[in-house]
C-alpha cells in the first residue's frame, strides 16, 4: 500500500473510519507513517493527535478501541479508509459515531444465528431451540405462523413493548426455520440485495 504522506504539508493523511459490519462512518482522524505502522502492529487504530502532538491509540484512556479489520488507500494515495470493529462508543461524547448517530448492532443478530446453528448441530435437553429442531420442520413452521399472528394482533394495539416482544419472538423463530431449511440470514439478504438492484 503506497501512501503519499508528502501530499499535505504536515505529513498527515485523513483516515475515514468505518464500521466493518454496518458500513457506518464512525469518525475521521489523521495518520502519519508512524501511526499507520502502530495501527498495523497493535491491530488497533492509532492516529497522530494534532492537539496532543503525538501518536494516540483510540481507546487508550476509555477502553473503546477500534479493532482493525482492513485498511485501504484511495486512488490518489492520500486518504485512508479503515474498517474496524468498535469496542464501545466511538465518540468522546458517548455517541456511537462522531456525528452523534446510534448504531444498530447487526452483529448480535448474527451471534444469535450462530447460537441457533449450534443448538441444531449440538442439541441439549435443556435448550428450547434444540427441542424445536427435534420436533421437526412442521412444528417449527407452526411456531413461526403462531408468532406472526401474535405480532399482527399486537400491531393493532398501542402497547409498543408488547409489539417489540412479539416482533423479537417472530424473528427468533424465523431464524430457527431458516436453519431448519439449511439457510442463513445472509442468503435472504442476498435475495433482497438482488431485488434492490433491479
Amino acid at each position: 500500500m503506497m501512501i503519499d504522506y508528502k501530499k499535505y504539508a504536515d505529513g498527515l493523511v485523513p483516515a475515514v473510519v468505518q464500521d466493518a459490519k454496518t458500513g457506518k462512518v464512525l469518525m475521521l482522524g489523521f495518520m502519519n507513517e508512524a501511526a499507520v505502522a502502530r495501527t498495523n502492529e497493535l491491530q488497533q487504530v492509532t492516529f497522530f493527535s494534532r492537539t496532543k502532538n503525538r501518536l494516540w491509540t483510540k481507546g487508550e484512556e476509555s477502553g473503546n478501541f477500534l479493532q482493525l479489520q482492513s485498511m485501504a488507500v484511495d486512488c490518489d494515495n492520500d486518504t485512508l479508509l479503515i474498517k474496524v470493529n468498535p469496542v464501545g462508543p466511538v465518540c468522546h461524547t458517548g455517541a456511537d459515531t462522531c456525528w452523534n448517530e446510534k448504531n444498530i448492532n447487526p452483529a448480535f443478530i448474527f451471534q444469535v444465528e450462530q447460537v441457533i446453528a449450534d443448538r441444531k448441530k449440538n442439541p441439549t435437553d435443556e435448550s428450547y431451540t434444540s427441542s424445536l429442531f427435534r420436533k421437526g420442520i412442521n412444528k417449527i413452521a407452526q411456531k413461526v405462523g403462531e408468532e406472526a399472528v401474535e405480532l399482527v394482533i399486537e400491531a393493532k394495539d398501542n402497547d409498543d413493548e408488547l409489539f417489540k416482544d412479539e416482533a423479537a419472538d417472530l424473528l427468533f423463530h424465523y431464524m430457527i426455520l431458516l436453519q431448519a431449511k439449511g439457510f442463513t440470514l445472509q442468503d435472504i439478504s442476498d435475495v433482497l440485495e438482488k431485488r434492490h438492484k433491479k
